[in-house]
């Protein structure tokens, strides 16, 4: 392992294990508690010691993940979208909890912090009955809510196919690029400001992991760019646009040692920004005009930034350029002025798009409500003054749908739904892939299925669904990153 490797990024990388490790043991205790309340009285020790060990490993995964999501896929098991893996010493286990839950018919478990002691013992009660309870889903769910049990809710069994079980765990190697490629960020940024030196090698490593993971499969990274931190918005930014541009790239043709040099100058296009101080960064509201002098330096202190850098070959030049020109606009009439006449490269055409798409729709110390991906798409496209190539916008609304992934939307059936990916039939870019919020009746359901909103509805010949309108998520109170990635 690197050296450099900041505590940090060791933390994230080793997080799938500990929680592959931590949701084994919270299996195994849940299998002990339940058993136990079938062979002995309630107040037997025994019981009372499986209740407060089960409890126990649920708050060591909440500590951590915030949330606990069991599921149960066919012959396949997940905590927090990681896969745990079965073998001889947890498939006794696994069988016997898979047999209770299939038994009511649940396949999800959700777990909020707040969890209280009392609340496991009529949950497990269900698990440990020896016959079905009830006759709906619905009526069982509301025999936990009568219970008592708030921080508990459960989700109906759903078949899942093979390639369902795959794209989970696609996603989960996604998020471990997404995150780790943050820290490299984090860490370059930092060590620039505090005036260490700053090695390329973990930088090519991050970029190699995101080219990589979109030629595989690039909706679950596109998915990832949900995933954005208000308090590391500079960070996540950088990632978001370096994976954008990466995608975009792809789409307009580039090899994969393209994608690679694309997506340096793309994780490395804000590094300016470390010499921007940090009250004008951070400054909410509209920058005076001395605060701007400093920020629109930034392409310019980008570009002696990149000298420090050790570990390419020889000097990035693309990468200063890309980090020069990504403000200049097509006509130059953005920021460094153009002294002498020049064109802009393709490279700082690229992450100018994906710059300003996920700048838009990101919350930041100015920008508390993100523009809608959608109208954000209809600026970039239809805004001649914005300055972007019209060639590079096409294949980004192409690459992007209509309703870019992340975008909110109410469907005439009355149901709630995100975006999560994009038509893959290009004469369908208005009718993305979505997944349910809630049902029509208003109720919130956990990340619920994915359904084509061009799928048609056999008795009427028409799609089944069909988008209203977007809307913004804040008003549900809707975390997008929840349902998307």
């Amino acid at each position: 392992m690197d050296t450099t490797q900041t505590t940090g990024e060791v933390l994230r990388e080793a997080a799938s294990t500990h929680l592959h490790a931590e949701g084994r043991a919270f299996l195994g205790s849940l299998y002990v508690a339940v058993r136990s309340l079938q062979l002995y009285p309630l107040e037997n020790q025994t019981v009372q010691r499986a209740l407060a060990e089960v409890d126990a490993k649920a708050r060591d995964i909440l500590r951590r993940e915030s949330i606990l999501n069991f599921q149960m896929a066919g012959d396949f098991l997940f905590v927090n979208d990681v896969r745990i893996r079965l073998d001889l010493g947890n498939y006794a286990s696994f069988t016997f909890v898979r047999k209770g839950l299939d038994r009511q018919g649940i396949g999800t478990i959700t777990i909020e912090p707040g969890l209280e002691l009392r609340e496991w013992t009529p949950f497990l009660s269900i698990l440990a009955a020896s016959q079905r309870l009830e006759n709906t889903f619905d009526a069982l769910r509301e025999r936990v809510s009568r219970a008592g049990v708030t921080h508990v809710s459960i989700g109906p069994a759903v078949v899942v196919t093979e390639s369902e079980i795959i794209a989970q765990e696609t996603r989960a190697a996604a998020r471990r690029t997404y995150t780790r490629s943050v820290a490299v960020v984090r860490e370059v940024m930092t060590n620039m400001k505090l005036g260490r030196a700053v090695s390329a090698r973990r930088v090519k490593r991050a970029v190699m992991g995101i080219v990589d993971q979109v030629l595989q499969e690039e909706t679950s990274m596109l998915m990832m760019t949900s995933l954005r931190d208000f308090d590391e918005y500079t960070f996540t930014h950088s990632v978001n646009v370096c994976i954008l541009a990466v995608m975009l790239g792809q789409k307009l043709g580039l090899t994969k040692q393209q994608l690679f040099e694309l997506g340096v100058c793309a994780l490395l296009h804000d590094i300016g920004k470390t010499r921007v101080p940090a009250w004008v960064l951070n400054k909410e509201g509209k920058l005076n005009e001395e605060e701007w002098k400093h920020m629109s330096r930034h392409p310019a202190w980008g570009v002696l930034t990149l000298f420090q850098v050790q570990g390419f070959d020889e000097p990035p030049y693309r990468a200063m350029l890309t980090a020069y020109e990504h403000h200049m606009k097509l006509d130059f009439t953005g920021y460094p002025r153009a002294v002498r006449k020049r064109r802009l490269g393709l490279f700082p055409r690229i992450v100018a798009v994906a710059d300003a798409f996920d700048a838009a729709t990101s919350k930041r110390s100015y920008q508390y409500i993100p523009y809608p991906p959608d109208e954000v798409l209809r600026e970039i496209r239809d805004n001649p003054k914005r300055g972007f190539d019209r060639v590079v916008v096409k294949a980004f609304i192409n690459m992007m749908g209509i309703y870019p992934v992340g975008t909110v939307v109410i469907l005439d059936t009355g149901e709630l739904a995100v975006v999560v990916a994009a038509n893959p039939n290009p004469e369908e870019l208005h009718r993305p892939l979505v997944r349910l919020i809630s049902d029509p009746a208003g109720r919130r359901l956990p990340p619920g299925a994915i359904v084509d909103v061009s799928a048609i509805d056999p008795a009427t010949g028409r799609p089944a669904r069909t988008i209203i309108k977007t809307t913004n998520p804040d008003r549900y109170g809707i975390n997008v990153a929840e349902y998307v990635a």
